[in-house]
């Protein structure tokens, strides 16, 4: 059974999250990537929920429905403080999954800010080092609709479909409908604060190398990269790096996936998070 829960994050900001599964169990919180919500897992939280886990999607700040920051406060380190406060609310210590932007927070959590806050770390597509052009197509399809919005979901649907054209578009679009809301003016837009890409977002902040490097050496909880073979973000040469710089992490790459690795492979996705929480 799913839970709709609030959190408080860093500074009071009201957080959003569905639980699944039995609280008494072992945590596991899911923070999604720039741009997505916490309905972006495809059913991961879920799955987990009902094998034993205490699985929660979290929206993070400025996404979903969690609470737009009023002075857009969407750098790097409020992520990171929002998942720390998060954490802290578990009687345990939670897994983290972390996609994209709430992989990198994540990482600047235990190697940085406050380490061992979690048992576990799984990133998921994201790595220090990062392709700068695969930065700007993701950047550019998130700004492109911004403010005008769409007229229907079907109008989104087939901008959505021409930005990934090996996922097959969807013909019911109830899960869509959980990425837009419709507004006053009769128009769709996204559900994240237009300031999370027009004041600054965690993407082009990584663009320290160097920085990501040095943090990404003090992670020392177990630690899983899950890597999408297309992906435009992360390069085979950034993976090899990544083990270098953790040499104690595992590592999946899923065939026939790309950035969003949830949404291309679910099962296969699913089952390679399952089985790395399990090995722990």
């Amino acid at each position: 059974m799913k839970v709709t829960r609030e959190f408080k994050g860093h500074e009071g900001l009201t957080l959003v999250a569905d639980a699944f599964g039995d609280p008494k169990d072992p945590p596991v919180l899911f923070a999604h990537g720039g741009g997505q919500t916490r309905h972006a897992w495809g059913g991961a939280a879920e799955s987990l929920g009902k094998t034993g886990w205490y699985a929660v999607s979290l929206d993070l700040r400025g996404h979903g429905d969690s609470a737009w920051c009023p002075d857009g406060k969407y750098g790097m380190e409020y992520y990171s403080r929002d998942l720390i406060e998060v954490a802290g609310v578990f009687s345990q210590k939670p897994s983290i999954v972390g996609a994209s932007l709430g992989g990198l927070a994540a990482m600047v959590v235990e190697g940085f800010m406050a380490p061992e806050t979690f048992r576990s770390l799984t990133m998921v597509d994201i790595t220090p080092r990062m392709e700068q052009s695969g930065i700007d197509q993701i950047m550019g399809f998130m700004s492109a609709n911004m403010e005008d919005g769409f007229a229907t979901l079907e109008e989104a649907a087939d901008v959505i479909a021409n930005f990934l054209p090996h996922r097959k578009r969807p013909k019911n679009l109830d899960g869509l409908s959980k990425n837009l809301r419709l507004r006053d003016d009769g128009r769709y837009r996204w559900h994240w604060d237009p300031a999370f890409v027009t004041i600054s977002t965690g993407a082009r902040e990584a663009g320290n190398e160097g920085y990501l490097d040095r943090i990404a050496e003090g992670v020392k909880i177990p630690t899983h990269l899950i890597r999408g073979q297309l992906s435009q973000i992360v390069s085979e040469e950034a993976v090899q790096h990544f083990l270098e710089v953790i040499p104690h992490a595992a590592y999946t790459d899923i065939l026939d996936a790309g950035h969003m690795i949830a949404g291309d492979k679910n099962d296969v996705f699913n089952e390679a998070v399952a089985s790395f929480l399990t090995s722990l």
